[in-house]
C-alpha cells in the first residue's frame, strides 16, 4: 500500500451539472402532504422551491472554488484492515509551528463543508496558544473518499485508520475532535491512540442516562430522557439505513429531490433553529453539503455507515457503561442537540471530562450552526491539555 500524500483539486465536469439540472427538472412529484406541518416530512412546496433554487440559481462553481481554496489531498489508508482505501482530506497549516494538530470528523448528513467555516480561526487565532494545525478527512464512502468495496470500514476501523493519518502527516502528538459519527470516531480514537492522543472534544458526549439518578433528576436531565424517548418519531432515516442501506441507496443515487427531502429533514429537526431552518444556515449552505452526497454519488456508501456501525452505538445507550474512554475529553451539549447527557451521565464513560460546556445556542451542526460557539468549546478544553 502506497503511503503517498497526493494534492487533490475538485474540478467537476460541466456535464455532471448539466445532468443536475435536467435531473431535477424531470422529477416525478407527489401529492402534497395532508397535514399542514413536517410531521410527514418535508413539505411538498419547500422541496419544490429548495429543488427550483438547486437547478437556477445555485454556482457549485462558487463552492468549488471555496473548497480548492484549502489544501487538499488524498492517501491511501488500510485502517488495520485487508485492504487500503482512498482518503480526501484538508490538511491546513497554522502560521504558528507550536500549533496542536488536530483532526476533526463530520458525520451523517454532514460532510468536510461543516468545517469550513471554523478553519480559519482556529489555524489563525488571537491567541498563538489556540492555534491548531487542522485535518478535515472525509468519512470511508462520503464526499470525494472513495467507497468501500467490502464490509468491514467501521467506526473503529475508521479511527485506526485516522490514526494513521495523522502518523503519515508527522503528527505525533494530536488531538481528535468531531460531531455525530465524528464523536463516536473521535472517542475510538482515545481508547485506540491514547499515546498519542492529549484529548478529544465530543459534540455531545454519547452516554446513557445513569438510572441511579432517576430519583432525584434535575429539569434538564427530565428534558433529556423526555426528547430520547420522542426519538422514535424521527428515526426512520436510521432504521433503513442501519438494515437495508442498499434499498434506499438506489434512489438517493439517482434522484437529486430523494436526496434533497432525505437529508434536509434532519437539518430541519436537528438544527437549533426554532423550526426556520434557514435562519440558521443559508439555503446555498445547505445545497453545498448536499453536493458532496450527489457528486460523488455517495448515498448508498455514506448509508451503509449505520449497517456497519449503527447497532454499536446502540448498545452504548442500552447500558451498564463498559466501552469508557480514559483519555481527557472535552464535552460540549448544545440545546438543539438530541442526546443531551448531563454531565453525572457522561461520567460513568468518560473518566476523565477536563470541560464541560453547555452553549446557549446550537444544535447537532454546532460547527456549521454556531461557528464561533464551537471553536470557544475546542479552544476551553484544549487548553487545559496542550
Amino acid at each position: 500500500m502506497s503511503d503517498a500524500v497526493v494534492p487533490f483539486r475538485l474540478d467537476v465536469p460541466e456535464a455532471d451539472l448539466v445532468d443536475l439540472r435536467e435531473r431535477l427538472g424531470r422529477t416525478r412529484w407527489p401529492e402534497a402532504e395532508t397535514v399542514d406541518d413536517w410531521s410527514q416530512g418535508p413539505p411538498l412546496a419547500y422541496v419544490r422551491e429548495v429543488c427550483r433554487h438547486w437547478a437556477q440559481g445555485y454556482d457549485w462553481r462558487a463552492a468549488e472554488a471555496r473548497l480548492n481554496g484549502f489544501p487538499q489531498f488524498r492517501t491511501v489508508l488500510d485502517g488495520g484492515g485487508p485492504d487500503g482505501l482512498g482518503v480526501h482530506f484538508l490538511h491546513v497549516r497554522s502560521p504558528y509551528p507550536d500549533a496542536l494538530p488536530l483532526v476533526l470528523t463530520h458525520g451523517w448528513p454532514g460532510s468536510v463543508v461543516e468545517f469550513l467555516k471554523v478553519v480559519e480561526p482556529l489555524t489563525r487565532p488571537p491567541d498563538p496558544r489556540d492555534a491548531f494545525h487542522v485535518v478535515v478527512p472525509s468519512l470511508p464512502g462520503y464526499g470525494f473518499s472513495d467507497r468501500p468495496a467490502r464490509r468491514g470500514w467501521t467506526v473503529e476501523r475508521i479511527a485506526t485508520a485516522w490514526a494513521q493519518l495523522m502518523a503519515r502527516l508527522g503528527h505525533s502528538r494530536y488531538g481528535a475532535a468531531g460531531s455525530d459519527w465524528g464523536t463516536t470516531v473521535s472517542a475510538r480514537i482515545g481508547m485506540q491512540d491514547p499515546q498519542h492522543v492529549v484529548g478529544i472534544h465530543v459534540v455531545p458526549p454519547l452516554a446513557p442516562p445513569d438510572p441511579a439518578t432517576f430519583a432525584d433528576l434535575t429539569p434538564a436531565e427530565r428534558a433529556a430522557l423526555a426528547d430520547l424517548e420522542r426519538g422514535d418519531d424521527g428515526d426512520g432515516y436510521s432504521h433503513q439505513q442501519s438494515t437495508r442501506p442498499q434499498t434506499i441507496g438506489y434512489g438517493l443515487t439517482d434522484s437529486p429531490a430523494l436526496l434533497c427531502a432525505w437529508i434536509l429533514e434532519k437539518f430541519a429537526a436537528w438544527t437549533d433553529s426554532g423550526g426556520r431552518l434557514e435562519d440558521v444556515l443559508t439555503r446555498d449552505e445547505l445545497l453545498d453539503n448536499l453536493m458532496l452526497y450527489w457528486l460523488p454519488g455517495t448515498g448508498a456508501s455514506a448509508a451503509r455507515l449505520y449497517w456497519e456501525s449503527f447497532r454499536g452505538v446502540q448498545e452504548i445507550f442500552r447500558g451498564p457503561v463498559t466501552d469508557v474512554v480514559d483519555v481527557p475529553a472535552g464535552c460540549s451539549v448544545f440545546p438543539g442537540e438530541n442526546p443531551r447527557p448531563s454531565r453525572r451521565w457522561a461520567e460513568a464513560r468518560f473518566r476523565d471530562i477536563r470541560h464541560w460546556g453547555e452553549p446557549d445556542r446550537g444544535g447537532h451542526f454546532a460547527a456549521f450552526e454556531q461557528p464561533e460557539l464551537f471553536v470557544d468549546e475546542l479552544r476551553a478544553f484544549f487548553r487545559l491539555v496542550r
